[in-house]
């Protein structure tokens, strides 16, 4: 294949990129739909019968489906749809194109006045805290829990806290393995503590789960801190920069949480070594839309550069595949 031939197969025409952005909206309403999940397991869906089952306008649904149809996730035929060569691999990240789609749309929609100094005030964005929650559980589930829980299940604890436990499904997760144990979940966003509550209600685990409404990466004290043996936060850890800002958290985390044993911190960093013509799924959409909320977001290295100084010593990196320098940080705090 000469040169030549290696850039037009890798070039993309206005077309490709325009369908794919149609697309990836409709990745997210056929996932909220029920689409997604239906087809994984059967393999086929009827377009009119899931409308009407559903109570979706069919002529709508029609157009979900030829959206995701045009980059081959879906073959349609007939009045059927069936799974196409990109599905499989679009369903495991299909949380990814809903973080985009539906919790972070508002963001790239505003990305013009965003871009301005002038409109840089105050809370000058918009995101769906609910949605990021929902998108952020499924993320969890498939990419950080596999790693996550082959830690905490060689660790003993009694009581496990969650810092921006946004869905509540990390601690419902963990106290399924735990009977004995307890859980606390803390979140800013009253969106994403409406869904975790409710989320508890299903579980059965009123009685052993609470949540907190307050900062994440600065506390107040709280009574219900004292006995918390076991710290987690994932996916928010990068909220806590700059570097000076990182390393007063991490103090304060150290000194409101007196008893904790073990800290996993699951976060995912900016890369630094992926040229940008190779940005694998979410990555682009993660350092960008920090970008434009003008949030830092730390790298690897730095990431080890600021535990000890914080209070805490690093026990093991854990290393998440997807997405990209993903990693879960266990660390223990040091002697006072």
């Amino acid at each position: 294949m000469t040169e030549n031939m290696v850039v037009e197969a890798a070039r993309m025409t206005p077309s490709d990129i325009f369908n794919a952005s149609v697309a990836s909206s409709a990745i997210g309403a056929a996932w909220e739909a029920g689409a997604l999940d239906e087809l994984a397991d059967h393999d086929k869906l009827d377009i009119a019968e899931f409308a009407e089952r559903q109570d979706l306008d069919p002529s709508a649904v029609e157009g979900m489906f030829q959206a995701l149809a045009s980059v081959r996730i879906v073959q349609r035929s007939a009045g059927m749809v069936f799974p196409d060569v990109n599905f499989a691999e679009v369903f495991r990240a299909k949380a990814f194109y809903h973080w985009l789609s539906r919790g972070s749309a508002a963001l790239f929609a505003d990305m013009p006045a965003v871009l301005r100094n002038e409109n840089r005030t105050g809370q000058f964005y918009r995101r769906d805290s609910s949605a990021i929650a929902v998108a952020c559980r499924d993320i969890n589930a498939n990419f950080f829990d596999p790693v996550f829980h082959g830690v905490v299940d060689k660790l003993e604890f009694t009581k496990i806290a969650d810092l921006g436990c946004g869905s509540g499904e990390r601690i419902i997760s963990v106290l399924r393995g735990n009977p004995d144990a307890t859980g606390l979940g803390i979140d800013i966003a009253e969106g994403a503590l409406s869904v975790a509550e409710e989320a508890v209600r299903e579980s059965g685990f009123d009685d052993r789960i609470s949540f907190i409404l307050d900062d994440a990466t600065a506390p107040a004290p709280h009574a219900e801190f004292a006995d918390v043996d076991l710290l987690t936060s994932f996916l928010m850890g990068h909220d806590l920069w700059p570097r000076d800002n990182c390393v007063a958290s991490l103090r304060r985390l150290r000194a409101a949480f007196p008893n904790v044993r073990r800290f996993l911190l699951g976060d995912t960093a900016r890369t630094t070594t992926i040229p940008d013509s190779e940005i694998p799924v979410f990555t682009l959409g993660f350092e960008v839309a920090h970008r434009m909320m003008g949030v830092y977001l730390p790298t690897l290295q730095e990431w080890r550069g600021v535990f000890e100084e914080g209070g805490w010593r690093l026990v093991a990196e854990h290393r998440v595949e997807t997405p990209a320098d993903s990693v879960i940080f266990e660390l223990e705090p040091l002697a006072s």
